[in-house]
C-alpha cells in the first residue's frame, strides 16, 4: 500500500569439564571452562551491600564476564541457590533450576561459552536425560543477558526461562516421564506419513495435532523429556468466541517410544512438498493453499520453522484487505467495476493524509482500474460515507473472520477486524490500522470471494472428532460476487498481479498487497489468488511489494495443483 503521514555438579549433577570442580570464565569475550579447587555450598547466597551507592551506567566487559561466570559456574556445579542468587529474580530462577534436575532429570551438565556480544553471552549446554535406568544425551544452545540489579546496580543475569532452555516461556516446565499425551502418526490425504524431517514447516502443526488428538487416536504414551506449556487462563475472547487454546507441549528427547495413533489430515503430499520448496526462495515467507469449495487445507509452509506465521500470524494484510472493503462498497452501491471512481494522489481523513505508492493518481479511471493498480485513495475517499462498524460487519458476517471461533484441528488465529474510528477506520479499509490477518485468513478470503460462500478452513475433517465448523451469517449476493470476480480477474490479467499470474487464466483472480511496518525498511509483501478450485495466500515479511515477493510463491502452488 502507499505511504501515509502520521499526525503521529560434582558428578551426577554438573559434569566436570576439567579437574575436580569446574568453573566457567570469559576470556577475551569468550567463555572457557577451567579447573578450580574448593567451592562453596549450594545454599550460599549473595551478601548484602553495605550502604554503597547504586551503580549506574553501561555495563563494562569485566562486569559482564564476572556475572556470567558466577551464574554459569554455579549452575554447572549443581549449586542452584548460588546460581539463582546471581540473577535479578532469585526465587523464580531457583525454582526453575531445581526443576531442571528434579523434574527434568537432567544430569552431567557441561556448559561451553561462546563469544560475548555487549551484555549478552551465548553458551552451549550438554547434559544427560536419565529416567528409571534409561539415559540419552541432550544438547542445545542458549544465551543470557547481564543487567544491573535494581537495588544496588550490581551486574547479575537477567532472569528469564529461556536462559535455561531457549524454548521455555513464562509458566512452562521441563519434565521427564511418561508423556501426558500419546504420540500420533499424522498422515496426508494419500496416507503418507508426515514428519518434521521431511516437511520441516509442519513441526508446530504436528505438535498441535498430537495435543488435540493424541488421547483419542488410539496410541500409548512413551517416556519423554518435554516442555509442558503453561495452561491458558480459561478466558474467552472479548467478543465471546472460543476459549484460548493451550500452546502444544514440545518433545525434546524421546527415551522410550510410545505407540502412535493415526491422524489423517487434508494435506496434499505433492502440494505440501511444493510449498516447502517455495518458501525456501524467500526469507520470512509463509503460504497456505486451500480447496475453495470445501475449506480443506492442502498445503501450509513457513520459511522459519519456529512460530507458525501461516496459521497463527497476526499481521496487517495491506491491500489484500481491499477484497473485503470492495465487498462493502459494492453492497452499499458506493462502487462498481466499470463506473468512474476517484483515485487522487492524496486523500485525507481523520487528520491523516494518505497517498498512493509513488504518489500516482488515475485521472478519469474506473473502480476496476483503481483496484487493479491498488489505489489507496480510491478507498480512503469513501471513508466519510461509511459507519465505523461497517467493515467489521462484512468481515464477520460474510467472510467469517474475527470471531475467534474457527476450529481447524490445530491452533490458529481467525483474523481481526476491530471497529475503529477516524483515521484508524480509514486505514483499516486498506489493510492497515488495527486489521490483522495471516495467510490462512487471506486464503479463506479469496476463496469466499470466488465461491460467494464462507467455508471454514480445516486441516482435520470435522467427522474425526465431531466438532462443528464455524459458519458465516450470510452468503454473498450474486451481484457482489460477480463484481468481485471481475475486479480480481482484471488484477490477475492486467493489474499488479499480472506478472505472477501469467499463464494461469482464465479462471483465476488475484490481489497484491504491501503493508507498512514501523521500524522496517521494506513493507510486508502479500499476495492472495485463486485458480479453479484452489485458493492461496502468502506473505513475505520485510520483502517488499507482494506481486514480486509472495506472488511467485502462491502462483507456483496454483500451477502445481492445476
Amino acid at each position: 500500500m502507499g505511504k501515509r503521514r502520521r499526525a503521529v555438579e560434582r558428578k551426577g549433577r554438573g559434569q566436570l569439564a576439567v579437574g575436580a570442580v569446574a568453573a566457567v570464565a570469559v576470556v577475551g569475550g569468550t567463555l572457557a571452562v577451567y579447573s578450580l579447587h574448593g567451592g562453596a555450598s549450594d545454599d550460599r547466597t549473595a551478601a548484602t551491600a553495605d550502604h554503597k551507592a547504586v551503580k549506574k551506567g553501561p555495563l563494562t566487559a569485566a562486569e559482564v564476564r564476572k556475572a556470567a561466570t558466577a551464574f554459569l559456574t554455579a549452575w554447572q556445579g549443581g549449586q542452584d541457590g548460588r546460581a539463582a542468587a546471581a540473577t535479578d529474580d532469585p526465587g523464580a530462577a531457583r525454582t526453575a533450576l531445581t526443576g531442571y534436575h528434579k523434574d527434568a532429570h537432567l544430569t552431567d551438565i557441561t556448559l561451553t561459552g561462546g563469544k560475548r556480544s555487549g551484555a549478552t553471552v551465548p553458551f552451549g549446554v550438554k547434559a544427560t536425560v536419565s529416567y528409571k535406568g534409561t539415559a540419552k544425551p541432550l544438547a542445545y544452545s542458549s544465551k543470557l543477558t547481564v543487567v544491573r540489579r535494581a537495588e544496588d546496580g550490581e551486574p547479575v543475569v537477567g532472569w528469564r526461562p529461556s536462559v535455561l532452555h531457549p524454548d521455555l516461556e513464562e509458566g512452562d516446565r521441563l519434565v521427564t516421564g511418561p508423556a501426558g499425551t500419546p504420540p500420533i502418526k499424522a498422515v496426508d490425504r494419500a496416507g503418507g506419513e508426515l514428519t518434521a524431517e521431511k516437511d520441516p514447516s509442519l513441526g508446530t502443526v504436528l505438535d498441535g495435532l498430537r495435543e488435540k488428538y493424541g488421547k483419542t487416536a488410539g496410541g500409548r504414551a512413551g517416556i519423554e523429556l518435554r516442555i509442558v506449556r503453561k495452561a491458558p487462563d480459561g478466558g474467552k475472547s472479548a467478543d465471546g468466541g472460543k476459549a484460548k487454546e493451550k500452546t502444544p507441549d514440545k518433545t525434546l528427547v524421546t527415551l522410550a517410544e510410545g505407540t502412535p495413533g493415526t491422524v489423517r489430515t487434508t494435506l496434499d503430499p505433492v502440494l505440501q512438498a511444493k510449498a516447502e520448496q517455495q518458501v525456501l526462495s524467500k526469507a520470512k515467507s509463509s503460504v497456505v493453499l486451500l480447496r475453495a469449495s470445501t475449506g480443506e487445507i492442502l498445503a501450509v509452509a513457513n520459511q522459519n520453522h519456529g512460530f507458525d506465521v501461516a496459521l497463527q500470524g497476526s499481521l496487517a494484510p495491506g491491500s489484500t484487505m481491499k477484497i473485503i472493503t470492495s465487498t462493502l462498497l459494492f453492497e452499499k452501491n458506493l462502487a462498481s467495476p466499470d463506473k468512474p471512481h476517484p483515485c487522487p494522489k492524496y486523500s485525507s481523513y481523520g487528520g491523516w493524509k494518505f497517498q498512493n505508492d509513488d504518489k500516482f493518481s488515475i485521472d478519469g479511471g474506473t473502480f476496476k482500474a483503481s483496484f487493479a493498480r491498488s489505489c489507496n485513495t480510491a478507498f480512503i475517499s469513501q471513508a466519510k460515507k461509511l459507519d465505523n462498524g461497517d467493515l467489521t460487519g462484512v468481515a464477520q458476517q460474510v467472510y467469517g473472520l474475527g470471531r475467534n471461533n474457527w476450529s481447524i484441528g490445530v491452533p490458529s488465529l481467525d483474523g481481526s477486524v476491530p471497529v475503529q474510528s477516524g483515521a484508524q477506520m480509514a486505514a483499516s479499509l486498506i489493510g492497515q490500522g488495527g486489521v490483522r490477518m495471516n495467510p490462512l485468513n487471506m486464503a479463506s478470503v479469496v476463496a469466499t470471494a470466488k465461491t460467494g460462500v464462507f467455508h471454514q478452513p480445516y486441516l482435520v475433517a470435522p467427522s474425526v472428532d465431531h466438532r462443528t465448523l464455524a459458519k458465516a451469517d450470510r452468503t454473498m449476493s450474486a451481484s457482489v460476487r460477480a463484481q468481485l470476480k471481475e475486479v480480481l480477474q482484471y488484477t490477475a490479467s492486467a493489474g499488479t498481479a499480472a506478472e505472477a499470474m501469467a499463464g494461469l487464466g482464465p479462471d483465476d483472480g488475484a490481489k497484491t498487497g504491501s503493508a507498512e511496518v514501523d521500524n522496517q525498511d521494506k513493507p510486508n509483501g502479500w499476495f492472495t489468488a485463486w485458480k479453479g478450485d484452489l485458493a492461496g495466500a502468502g506473505v513475505v515479511q520485510a520483502g517488499g511489494h507482494g506481486g514480486d515477493t509472495a506472488g511467485p510463491i502462491v502462483a507456483a502452488l496454483l500451477r502445481a495443483g492445476s
